[in-house]
């Protein structure tokens, strides 16, 4: 009787908390790894490694050092490490980026500082580089230089 509501209840928790937004504040620093389902929002300092399948949110005061690997993510503040997205990555006018990036997307405002080695990968669409490379190069016409 009571075992069987117990169960409803807890799968419901799980259901619900991952669907919720992890946040860690401002002033609060994380030191060491991170794995969720759910969103997060970061205005504190992370050293370690976050893996998540949810949006990523760092704030103008939000600070990650380490390795992160997601979906999307928004930056206001500032990443050192290693940055792994199979979406978009997008940064504020007040992002500062460095290290290496792997983003399917990526969108920059003016002003973000993107110091980074950045890898594009998703649909890749074929270049035009076989037709230039085929095609033999066109002789130049000169004029005749007028005689006075």
């Amino acid at each position: 009787m009571f075992s069987s509501d117990n169960k409803k209840s807890k799968q419901d928790t799980t259901m619900e908390t991952s669907t919720q937004q992890n946040i860690i504040a401002q002033g609060t620093k994380i030191v060491g790894d991170i794995a969720s389902q759910g969103p997060f929002r970061i205005d504190g300092t992370v050293e370690g490694n976050i893996k998540t399948s949810g949006k990523v949110v760092v704030g103008k005061s939000g600070f990650i050092k380490g390795t992160l690997q997601g979906e999307n993510a928004d930056f206001e503040g500032k990443f050192s490490g290693k940055l792994i997205l199979s979406g978009t990555l997008s940064l504020k006018g007040t992002a500062h980026i460095e290290g290496e990036v792997h983003v399917s997307k990526l969108a920059v405002e003016p002003g973000a500082t993107f110091n980074a080695t950045c890898s594009m990968k998703g649909t890749v669409k074929a270049l035009s580089n076989e037709a230039v490379k085929t095609q033999p190069a066109q002789p130049t016409t000169q004029r005749p230089e007028r005689q006075a």
